[in-house]
């Protein structure tokens, strides 16, 4: 029973991971509200430790996950007044399934890396809401301490309440205006795919090919622009020697 419990849990977090940014995308389009929106994905995690267990893990997990979500944040906002306006939105909306996720990832890396926010807020803030890395993962990427970054984090986001700063894909000079914080952000996220430090077996290939694909949809929005095939390229160089990066020993095989 124990074992069993185990390999669900495993199987909950690695599905989570790799939804958590699809999720927190659409919810945050829709709502308009990092908190809530991280809020209620979070309550998802919960409900799916507490019934794939019982149940088995749903046929698709990510529906099951959006789903639960949508349901805990239109609970949440018939509780609320601020809310009010949202319901009717969040009832006929548009969320993974139904919609292109891509947009929704996109919008939210250039919401993030949005000018008004400091770069280094902006890359942490992205790495959190869009590749679902934990608040510890982050600080040590930057090299700082977790107390240090979670108000980091919490910063960014009442800055982009407080500016109005509005979710959605910039145009023209914008685009360019960001492009460092999100080409960061994308290159920390394969780092961290690529030899990750919380995967006993070195990698996460599901964080190193989300970046990559990413990385391509900035090249549509972006296209022929240097540094992202650079980006690209060396990405997509990484991955096609993934399988030989180890000796049989577990040792990194340099070239």
């Amino acid at each position: 029973m124990d074992q069993t419990r185990s390999v669900t849990d495993a199987a909950v977090a690695a599905v989570f991971r790799e939804e958590a940014g699809r999720l927190t995308g659409a919810l945050v389009r829709v709502l308009g509200n990092f908190d809530l929106a991280e809020e209620v994905v979070q309550d998802s995690l919960v409900a799916a430790l507490v019934k794939w267990p019982e149940q088995g893990i749903p046929d698709n997990p990510g529906a099951w996950l959006m789903t639960t979500a949508r349901r805990r944040a239109i609970d949440l906002i018939r509780r609320d007044r601020r809310y009010s306006e949202k319901l009717a939105l969040l009832e006929r909306s548009q969320l993974p399934g139904d919609a292109p996720e891509a947009d929704d990832r996109l919008r939210l890396i250039f919401t993030c890396c949005h000018p008004a926010l400091a770069q280094e807020a902006q890359v942490a803030l992205t790495l959190r809401a869009v590749a679902g890395f934990t608040t510890p993962e982050i600080a040590a990427a930057f090299l700082v301490s977790e107390a240090t970054m979670a108000q980091r984090i919490v910063r960014a986001k009442r800055k982009i309440v407080a500016a109005h700063i509005p979710y959605r894909v910039p145009q023209g000079e914008d685009v360019a205006e960001r492009l460092d914080a999100v080409l960061a952000v994308l290159y920390l996220m394969f780092n961290e795919g690529y030899l990750s430090r919380g995967a006993s077996a070195g990698m996460r290939r599901d964080l190193a090919e989300d970046a990559l694909w990413l990385g391509r949809l900035l090249d549509r929005l972006m296209p022929g622009q240097p540094e992202v095939l650079g980006l690209v390229a060396l990405m997509q160089l990484n991955l096609a020697r993934s399988a030989a990066r180890f000796n049989e020993a577990g040792e990194i095989v340099l070239l």
